[in-house]
C-alpha cells in the first residue's frame, strides 16, 4: 500500500560499586536502586562525601560525539501535532534536515493511540509530506515514545569475565542481563542505556573493552511502557507501511535537541511542556539519568480558559497564543477582549479583561510547576538537577513562563530551541519542534552510548540457553 500525499538523555560515585560481589561469581547479581512511587531515587553526591572521587573539581573533558552517515526518518506522535523529519548526516557530524511534514493530531490523546483509523490517516499525511520534499520513501522510522506510562529506573548489573580481556561480547551480555531481569509482566523495556562501567574496583569507566578484570558491572538506565499501548502504536505504523526503526523515550530526544554539551555533562534538566503531557529528563555526565511523565499540558490550559469563558476549544487556543501570559501586568486590567461564547446556532460575543486570561492560565501553570518540583526532589538526583532548566515544547512559548518556572522550581531557567540541526524552516525551528529534531539525532546516533554495539539483539531465553550462549561468546 503506498502512502498518500499530504493534502493542500549523576555523577559516577564510588559508592554506587560499594561491596562487590566475588570474583568469577557464578552468577550475575542485580541491584535495583530503591523507587518512589514510581520514581526512581539515585545516590546523592552527597553520598560519596569524604571519598577521593568526591573531592576532584577539575570537570570531565566534554565528549565528541560521532554520528553515523546516511539518511534517517524520525516520527513524533503528539497530542497536538504529529510531525516527520527526514534528514541526512555527514561522516563530520552534521544533520540537515532534507524533507518535513506535520498534521494536527487526530486519534492521539495523552501521546497514546486511541483511535486506530484517525491516528494512521494523519500519520501518511505527516509521513507524505516528507517523503515529497525530500523524494525519498520512508521503510522505517525513529519514533517518540510518549505513550504506556513509561517509567525510569537505574539497575546495577554485575557479570564476571575471569580476569580475561573485556570484549564487545561482555559488554553485550552485562546490558542483556540487565534487560532480562528488568522485564515486568505487562511492561516492554524500551531503553537499557549504560550510564557508566566498572571494571573490578575501577568505576567511571566509560568504555572498558580492552580492560582486564574479573568483574564487569554496568549501570543501567531502564525506561519501559505498558505492553499493549506499544502494541497498538506498533500497529498503527504497519498500517501506514512503516516499520520502527527505534523507540525513543521523547524526553530524551528533547534533551538531545536543545541542550549544550556543556549542559549535558555538567547537568541540567529538561522539562517539556506538550500538549498532553508534561515530560522530565535530568542529564549529567553526558547521559539521561533520570525521566518522568506527567499527564497535565497546554491542552489543559486551553480547555481551562474554554470553560470558565463557556467558548469554543478554537477559541481558546486563539486567546491562549495571542494573548495568554503567566505573569500579570497593570495594562492587563484595562485591555478588553471579545470573546466568542457557545450560544447556539447565534454567535453571541463577550468583552473580557485580558487579567481574566492570565488569572486562568496562571495557576494551572503553577501547579504544574509544582509537580516538577515534586518529581525532581522526590527522584534523589542531587546536584545533577539542582542547577539549570531548561523548558521546552509549545506550552513554553507563553510570555512569562520561564520566570514563573524560575520561582517556583528555585532554578535558573532559560528557554531552549532546536539546534545542532540545519534546514529546518522558520516554522519548525520553535521549541514545539524539539522532539522531532531530537528523534533524527539519536538515529544518526546522538545519545547513544558506544552505538557500534546493538544492545537490542534479542537473547536466547531460558537459563540453559543462556549458559550455552556465554560459552559459545567465551570459548
Amino acid at each position: 500500500m503506498r502512502r498518500e500525499p499530504s493534502p493542500p538523555g549523576v555523577p559516577s560515585l564510588p559508592g554506587l560499586f560499594r561491596d562487590p560481589a566475588p570474583a568469577r561469581a557464578p552468577a550475575s547479581a542485580l541491584a535495583p536502586a530503591p523507587r518512589r512511587q514510581g520514581v526512581l531515587a539515585l545516590a546523592t553526591p552527597a553520598a560519596a562525601a569524604g571519598t577521593e572521587t568526591a573531592l576532584a573539581i577539575v570537570p570531565p573533558p566534554v565528549r565528541r560525539r560521532r554520528l553515523k552517515g546516511g539518511t534517517f526518518g524520525a516520527l513524533d506522535i503528539g497530542s497536538t501535532k504529529i510531525t516527520c523529519l527526514i534528514g541526512r548526516a555527514d561522516s563530520a557530524g552534521n544533520i540537515k534536515v532534507i524533507g518535513h511534514g506535520w498534521q494536527r493530531s487526530r486519534g492521539v490523546r495523552a501521546g497514546g493511540i486511541v483511535d486506530l483509523d484517525e491516528a494512521e490517516r494523519t500519520i501518511r499525511a505527516a509521513v507524505g509530506q516528507a517523503e515529497e520534499m525530500a523524494d525519498h520513501r520512508l521503510r522505517s522510522v525513529t519514533v517518540g515514545l510518549s505513550c504506556g506510562q513509561p517509567e525510569s529506573r537505574i539497575f546495577n548489573v554485575r557479570w564476571p569475565v575471569g580476569g580475561q580481556v573485556v570484549g564487545d561480547a561482555d559488554v553485550r551480555r552485562v546490558v542483556s542481563e540487565g534487560r532480562l531481569r528488568a522485564q515486568t509482566e505487562g511492561r516492554d523495556l524500551v531503553h537499557a542505556l549504560p550510564l557508566t562501567f566498572a571494571v573490578d574496583q575501577t568505576t567511571g569507566v566509560d568504555d572498558p573493552r580492552g580492560h582486564h578484570c574479573e568483574q564487569l558491572t554496568a549501570r543501567l538506565h531502564v525506561i519501559d511502557a505498558s505492553t499493549m499501548a506499544l502494541r497498538n502504536l506498533r500497529a498503527t505504523l504497519a498500517r501506514c507501511d512503516l516499520d520502527v526503526a527505534t523507540l525513543v523515550s521523547t524526553p530524551l530526544a528533547s534533551g538531545l535537541s536543545v541542550l549544550t554539551e556543556d549542559e549535558r555533562e555538567l547537568g541540567a534538566t529538561v522539562v517539556d511542556l506538550g500538549g498532553g503531557t508534561t515530560q522530565i529528563a535530568v542529564f549529567g555526565e553526558g547521559q539521561m539519568l533520570h525521566t518522568a511523565l506527567l499527564p497535565v499540558g497546554g491542552l489543559h490550559v486551553t480547555k481551562d480558559i474554554a470553560g470558565m469563558l463557556s467558548t469554543r476549544l478554537e477559541s481558546a487556543e486563539r486567546l491562549k497564543v495571542l494573548y495568554g501570559n503567566a505573569e500579570l501586568s497593570a495594562e492587563d486590567e484595562r485591555e478588553y477582549l471579545p470573546v466568542q461564547l457557545i450560544a447556539g446556532e447565534d454567535d453571541q460575543f463577550a468583552r473580557v479583561p485580558r487579567s481574566m486570561i492570565v488569572g486562568i492560565i496562571r495557576p494551572r501553570l503553577e501547579e504544574t510547576f509544582e509537580l516538577v518540583r515534586d518529581r525532581l526532589d522526590g527522584a534523589g538526583i542531587g546536584l545533577a538537577a539542582a542547577s539549570r532548566v531548561v523548558l521546552t515544547g509549545g506550552a513554553s512559548q507563553l510570555d512569562g513562563v520561564p520566570e514563573l518556572a524560575a520561582r517556583i522550581l528555585g532554578r535558573q531557567v532559560r528557554a531552549g530551541r532546536p539546534g545542532r540541526i540545519t534546514g529546518l524552516p522558520d516554522s519548525a525551528s520553535a521549541p514545539a519542534f524539539a522532539t522531532a529534531s531530537g528523534l533524527l539525532a539519536f538515529a544518526a546516533g546522538d545519545g547513544q552510548v558506544l552505538p557500534d554495539i546493538d544492545f537490542n539483539e534479542p537473547r536466547p531465553p531460558g537459563l540453559m540457553r543462556r549458559v550455552v550462549g556465554f560459552l559459545r561468546e567465551r570459548m
